[in-house]
């Protein structure tokens, strides 16, 4: 759960919260109800957040989670009065456009190709292409890579089966990731001591680092991956394959390496309102 206040010219504030909305959902088909308590609780202060700021000009996307959940108009009732705005359930190819948008604002250079990995889904996007494909890191574990670590079989699997899915895309160019299993990774690579949004923000990583990394993260447990210093331990659950999700990501894009950007749906967003008169 991410919000990011701006007033266009200024970056007032940006928070991310983990709150686990998406874990389940490819097994149940409905949003679990105490990652939803959780992400209301969430919500409740991002809309805190936004009254302090005085916000006069909000907008809400839920992706993946919520377009595949059967219980989403609870959901969704329960963080429109926590927001003060409905999140607009999004499609896949909306939520790669403006990942594009955001990711790419003020880069020069392309043509560009931007993932963006999140827990059921992940965009591939070029500037007159969107591919949505229904896996994420949070799918993944799910459907796969469930222990912690895995056994050998598991990898193979959760390896082919993302090298399935991902084989029909055929886009190239310099790839971008963006939202956090890329953020994540990055900050990994980088052996930060906490997490530094300046330094994340056009780190390149290799995809041998990328290689190196999974390697390291398959002997961990969920507990000793948490300790990671620069890593959110909300996310040690599924930061492995988030990783194994973007070295396919990488394969099917055939780069050797990928351009980190902090910069993503929200800035697509926000810009989106900034330009309405």
């Amino acid at each position: 759960m991410r919000l990011l206040v701006t007033d266009g010219s200024e970056e007032l504030g940006r928070w991310v919260e983990v709150t686990g909305l998406g874990r389940g959902v490819d097994a149940t088909g409905e949003l679990a109800a105490d990652a939803v308590d959780r992400t209301i609780g969430v919500f409740a202060r991002f809309g805190e957040i936004m009254a302090l700021h005085d916000v006069g000009r909000r907008a809400a996307i839920a992706t993946s989670a919520t377009r595949d959940a059967a219980n989403r108009e609870v959901f969704l009732e329960r963080a429109t009065a926590a927001l003060g705005v409905r999140p607009d359930v999004i499609s896949g190819s909306r939520e790669g456009r403006l990942a594009y948008s955001g990711a790419t604002d003020g880069l020069k250079g392309g043509p560009f190709v931007v993932s963006d990995i999140g827990g059921g889904s992940s965009e591939f996007v070029t500037s007159d292409q969107s591919v949505s494909v229904d896996l994420g890191s949070v799918r993944l574990s799910d459907r796969i890579l469930s222990d912690r670590p895995p056994p050998a079989s598991q990898m193979e699997d959760a390896q082919a089966h993302v090298g399935d899915l991902f084989s029909t895309i055929e886009m190239r160019g310099d790839l971008i990731g963006v939202a956090g299993t890329w953020t994540s990774l990055g900050a990994i690579d980088l052996g930060l001591d906490v997490y530094d949004r300046s330094q994340v923000h056009h780190h390149r990583m290799t995809r041998d680092g990328l290689a190196a990394l999974i390697r390291s993260l398959a002997t961990m447990t969920v507990e000793e991956t948490a300790s990671i210093p620069s890593l959110d331990p909300a996310r040690a659950p599924v930061i492995l394959s988030g990783a194994v999700v973007a070295a396919g990501v990488m394969d099917a894009v055939a780069t050797a390496t990928v351009l980190i950007s902090e910069h993503d749906t929200l800035d697509g967003l926000a810009a989106e309102l900034l330009a309405v008169t």
